[in-house]
């Protein structure tokens, strides 16, 4: 695999797991970050923009990072707040219902950004790169990112909570798109987002104006692909589930992982041949699926070092 190295920007929390009414796991989580600690553990060169507090649990966030392979030297630590904290209930079909406990002082992500070379890739998404109060740090970075020639992997990842905030956000989430090279979002962020769920619709629409390549996940259907040249279905396989809390984020660092495992750069995405894409995407679903049978929001170390000795194949 090329020497290059995976930057994530998201934010960091403790889930603690609710079946049938009681607890069953903590573990350290986000939505970058539960792909970023799969990447450590595939062996990439990966670092975590992020943010703790000066606690127990934000200890235990950095302990795990560094026992990961995670670079944790550009999380911001603050004393004034908590580091966060989720609670997610699990429902028959281990989707999960959350509840957020939040403490952040005034000043946020007040980081030094990691240096970043072309064709480095950055992971991005949900409501922390939306967020108001860190907009202007935010988008200081992707500018960076971008002007630097790194390849920007956006997870729309928005959540009904937030739904009523989509048209204050809408301009900074076209920003966002703008920014990115690949946009993956399911349809209920999709509808979360523009009320509206069909990808094909919406690529149309409001995407690929923006964001030429774009990925659409569901948890009950299929995965969609639209670019300029190809448009493709791909069948999930389905496995028996403990948690599906991961299973998006995974989903985005298994193409991440396909991205750098057959050294696909910025400037081939254009012109990538679908036998390409389906290899790229075979990865996204291959982590997804391991991830959905475990309460780990990540891939484990034994699955993540027997995928990285399966032969390679050629793709372009």
């Amino acid at each position: 695999m090329a020497s290059r190295k995976v930057v994530g920007i998201g934010e960091t929390i403790m889930d603690i797991i609710f079946k049938d009414g009681k607890p069953t796991a903590a573990v350290p989580g986000g939505s970058v970050f539960n792909g970023i600690i799969s990447l450590g553990r595939l062996g990439t060169d990966v670092t975590m923009i992020t943010e703790i507090g000066n606690d127990r649990v934000g200890q235990i966030i950095l302990d795990f990072m560094t026992a990961n392979g995670v670079n944790n030297r550009h999380v911001a630590k603050y004393q004034n707040g908590r580091s966060a904290i989720s609670l997610a209930w699990l429902n028959e079909r281990n989707d999960a219902e959350y509840m957020f406990y939040k403490d952040y002082p005034a000043a946020r992500l007040e980081v030094e950004w990691p240096q970043l070379q072309p064709d480095d890739i950055v992971m991005m998404g949900s409501y922390f790169v939306l967020n108001p109060v860190l907009r202007s740090r935010v988008h200081e970075f992707l500018t960076y990112a971008r002007r630097q020639g790194a390849l920007i992997y956006y997870d729309l990842n928005f959540r009904s909570s937030h739904r009523a905030e989509a048209i204050k956000i809408y301009a900074d989430m076209l920003e966002n798109l703008e920014f990115a090279d690949i946009v993956r979002g399911s349809t209920e962020d999709l509808d979360n987002l523009f009320g509206e769920s069909n990808p094909q619709t919406l690529y149309g629409r409001e995407i690929s104006f923006y964001c030429r390549h774009m990925l659409c996940t569901d948890s009950d259907g299929d995965i969609r692909l639209i670019t300029p040249d190809t448009q493709k279905s791909y069948t999930v396989n389905r496995v028996p589930t403990v948690s599906t809390i991961g299973a998006g984020d995974n989903f985005n660092a298994g193409i991440v992982y396909g991205l750098l495992r057959h050294d696909i750069r910025r400037d081939q995405l254009s012109t990538l041949p679908p036998s390409a894409w389906d290899a790229v995407i075979r990865c996204g679903m291959d982590l997804a699926a391991e991830v959905c049978q475990t309460f780990d929001n990540s891939i484990s170390q034994s699955f993540a070092d027997n995928y990285r000795c399966r032969p390679v194949e050629k793709t372009l």
